[in-house]
C-alpha cells in the first residue's frame, strides 16, 4: 500500500465517521444529565415504570457520546442512525406490549471495534481492514440486540491489540478524559474512556492480558473478566488466529458493579456456533456474612508505586472495618505466569499478527513487546549478558530471552508451563490459604503518559498473571492519586531487592520521561484487581458488591467526570 493510497483511506474513514457524529445534537446538561448520569439498570428500571422512554435516553446519550469523542478521540464507527430507528421500534413495542424486550431495553451500548455489527468495517486500527464491512453480527452483540439494547458506536483500539496504549494510524490516538497527558489504557481504551464520560450507559471489551482491565483502571470505571469460554468470541476478530496459547475473555465494561452484573446475566451461557461456550447460564450466589481475602502489592517484577499499594491497604482497611478476614501473603508466581505469557505470545515470532500491518507504520506501543522476536539468537542473548551484568538486573533478561519465536517442541513445553504456573496457583494460594477472593493491584503505576509502553510493555505482568491461570476478575476503582501521600521515598533507588532495575529506572527514575510523577497525576484514578477461582464468576461479581459497599462513596460512576475537581460527600 502506498503512503497516498494509505492517507486517503484514513482520510474518508474519519470524515465518514465526523459527518456521522454531525447528526448528534450539542450535548445540554439540564435536558440530558438525568439521563446520562442514570446507571444502565437504573435506565431499564426508569422506562419499565412508564417515566422515560427509549427515544429520551438515546439522545441524551448519542449527545454525550459526541461529546466525549470531541475530549477524546475514543469512536471509530458511529451508529447514530441506526441506533435511533432502534429506539423508536424499543418504544412502539413498549407502548404495545407494556412489557421490556429484555434485561438491557433500552440500554445505549458500545462495543470495542473488534466486534462484528452488521454493516460497518471491524478495523482494529488496521488501515487494510477498512471498507470492509462486516455481513452479519458477533453473538455478543446479538444477545444485546435481543435483551433491547441499543448500540451506538464502537471504539477505538491500539494497534494489534496487544498494548495498553490506545493509538493506531487509522484512527489515531485517544487520551485519557481525566488528563489528556495520559494514555486511557488499551487494548479496550476507546471503550473506558467513552464509559468514564457517560457516553454509554454500558460497553463490551475484551482481555488476552489485562486489556480490560487496565483501562477500566486508568480511567476510573468497573470491569469483569469472565473465565474464558464463558462468554461467546464468535464475530469477535483479532489478529493471532489459531493462537491457543491462552485464550481471551470477554466481558462488560460500566461505571456500576450492578451494571456489570445486568450484561452478565444478559450473556452467560448461551451456545454459538462455534459450540466453545460453557452452556451454563448465569447462577446467582449466597455469599457467606464474613469472607477471607488474600491481598498482595507487588508482583516481584517491580515494587508497586506508592499510589498503588495505598489502593489496596485502603481497600484491606474498608473490607476489615465490614467484618471480613484479610491476610497479607507473598508469591512469585505473577512474575513466573509473565515468563510463559511472553514465550506463549511471541512463538511465532509475531509474524502473523505484524503481516497485518501492511505498510502502517509501526506504532511504538509496539516496540519492546515485539523487539525480541526481531532479533537475531546472539543479539538477544548478548543484550541479555549486557542487562544483567551492567544493570544488574536478572529480572527483564528473563523475560526477554524468551521473546523468541518457538520450534512446536519448545512451544508444547512452555504450554506445559502454563500448566504447571496454573496448578502451583491452585495449590500455593486458593489451596493453602482457602481465600474466597484475592485483591492485587491492576498494574504498579496508577496510568502511563503516552508513549511510555514502548519501554513498559512488562508491566503487563500485574494481569497477564490471571489470563495465564484463567482466572475471573474484576477491576473497581478505589481512590485517586494524592501527591501529598503518594510521592516516593527520598532514599528510593531502582533496582534494590529481586525487582527490575531497567524497568524501575523508567518507572521512577528517568528525568523527565520518568512514567510515575504524582504532581502532575493528581487526580488520576487508582483501581484494584479482586480475583476469583476459575468458573466462580458470579462469586466474583457478588464480591465486586462486598467490596464496593465497604469502599463506600468515592467520587466514581455516573456522572463523576462532570465532577472532576470538586469535593465528594
Amino acid at each position: 500500500m502506498t503512503n497516498n493510497h494509505r492517507d486517503s483511506i484514513i482520510s474518508s474513514k474519519r470524515g465518514a465517521r465526523d459527518a456521522a457524529l454531525a447528526l448528534a445534537p450539542a450535548y445540554d446538561a439540564l435536558a440530558h444529565s438525568s439521563f446520562t448520569t442514570a446507571t444502565a439498570t437504573e435506565i431499564v428500571g426508569r422506562i419499565g415504570a412508564g417515566e422515560w422512554t427509549a427515544v429520551q435516553v438515546l439522545e441524551a446519550y448519542i449527545a454525550r457520546a459526541a461529546h466525549a469523542q470531541s475530549t477524546t478521540n475514543c469512536l471509530t464507527e458511529v451508529l447514530f442512525e441506526d441506533a435511533r430507528r432502534q429506539a423508536a421500534e424499543l418504544d412502539n413495542e413498549f407502548a404495545k406490549t407494556n412489557k421490556l424486550r429484555g434485561v438491557l431495553h433500552g440500554v445505549p451500548m458500545s462495543f470495542k471495534d473488534q466486534f462484528d455489527i452488521a454493516g460497518y468495517d471491524t478495523t482494529i486500527g488496521f488501515t487494510t481492514w477498512s471498507d470492509k464491512p462486516s455481513t452479519e453480527n458477533a453473538t455478543l452483540v446479538n444477545q444485546c440486540y435481543a435483551a433491547g439494547a441499543i448500540i451506538i458506536a464502537k471504539t477505538n483500539v491500539p494497534q494489534t491489540m496487544l498494548a495498553f496504549e490506545c493509538s493506531n494510524p487509522l484512527w489515531g490516538r485517544t487520551l485519557n478524559p481525566w488528563n489528556g497527558k495520559y494514555t486511557c489504557g488499551g487494548s479496550s481504551g476507546g471503550e473506558a474512556a467513552l464509559l468514564a464520560m457517560d457516553g454509554s450507559a454500558l460497553g463490551v471489551g475484551s482481555d488476552i492480558g489485562g486489556s480490560l482491565r487496565i483501562p477500566a483502571a486508568y480511567c476510573g470505571i468497573y470491569s469483569f473478566k469472565p473465565s474464558a469460554d464463558r462468554v461467546s468470541s464468535h464475530g469477535a476478530r483479532g489478529c493471532r488466529p489459531g493462537f491457543e496459547g491462552f485464550r481471551p475473555s470477554y466481558g462488560p465494561m460500566a461505571r456500576s458493579v450492578e451494571d456489570c452484573d445486568l450484561l452478565c446475566r444478559a450473556i452467560f451461557g448461551e451456545l454459538d456456533r462455534s459450540h466453545r461456550v460453557v452452556p451454563v447460564p448465569y447462577r446467582p450466589v449466597e455469599l457467606p456474612q464474613k469472607l477471607k481475602f488474600g491481598y498482595y502489592s507487588n508482583d516481584m517484577l517491580v515494587r508497586t508505586s506508592p499510589a498503588n499499594v495505598r489502593a489496596i491497604q485502603e481497600t484491606v482497611d474498608a473490607l476489615k472495618n465490614a467484618g471480613h478476614e484479610c491476610v497479607e501473603f507473598s508469591t512469585t508466581l505473577p512474575s513466573d505466569a509473565m515468563e510463559v505469557f511472553v514465550g506463549l505470545v511471541t512463538s511465532d515470532g509475531y509474524k502473523k499478527m505484524l503481516s497485518y500491518l501492511q505498510g502502517d507504520p509501526q506504532e511504538d506501543s509496539l516496540f519492546m513487546t515485539t523487539l525480541g522476536a526481531k532479533l537475531p539468537d546472539f543479539v538477544r542473548n548478548l543484550m541479555c549478558w549486557g542487562i544483567k551484568t551492567f544493570y544488574g538486573d536478572s529480572i527483564f533478561p528473563r523475560f526477554f530471552n524468551q521473546a523468541r519465536t518457538k520450534s512446536v517442541v519448545e512451544y508444547c513445553e512452555i504450554v506445559n508451563q502454563r500448566n504447571k504456573v496454573a496448578d502451583a496457583w491452585y495449590k500455593e494460594v486458593w489451596g493453602e490459604h482457602q481465600f474466597d477472593g484475592i485483591i492485587a493491584p491492576v498494574q504498579a503505576l496508577p496510568v502511563i503518559p503516552h508513549g511510555a509502553c514502548t519501554y513498559l510493555s512488562g508491566l503487563a505482568c500485574a494481569t497477564a498473571v490471571f489470563n495465564v491461570i484463567d482466572s475471573p476478575v474484576a477491576t473497581i476503582p478505589v481512590t485517586r492519586v494524592d501527591p501529598s501521600l503518594d510521592c516516593l521515598s527520598a532514599d528510593f533507588k531502582p533496582g534494590e531487592g529481586d525487582v527490575s532495575a531497567l524497568f524501575e529506572k523508567y518507572m521512577y527514575q528517568n528525568g523527565e520521561s520518568t512514567a510515575y510523577k504524582p504532581q502532575e497525576m493528581a487526580g488520576m484514578p487508582v483501581g484494584v484487581q479482586l480475583v476469583g477461582k476459575k468458573w466462580e464468576d458470579e462469586k466474583v461479581l457478588a464480591m465486586m458488591r462486598v467490596v464496593v459497599e465497604a469502599l463506600g462513596p468515592r467520587g466514581f460512576g455516573p456522572g463523576s467526570w462532570d465532577m472532576r475537581g470538586k469535593s465528594v460527600v
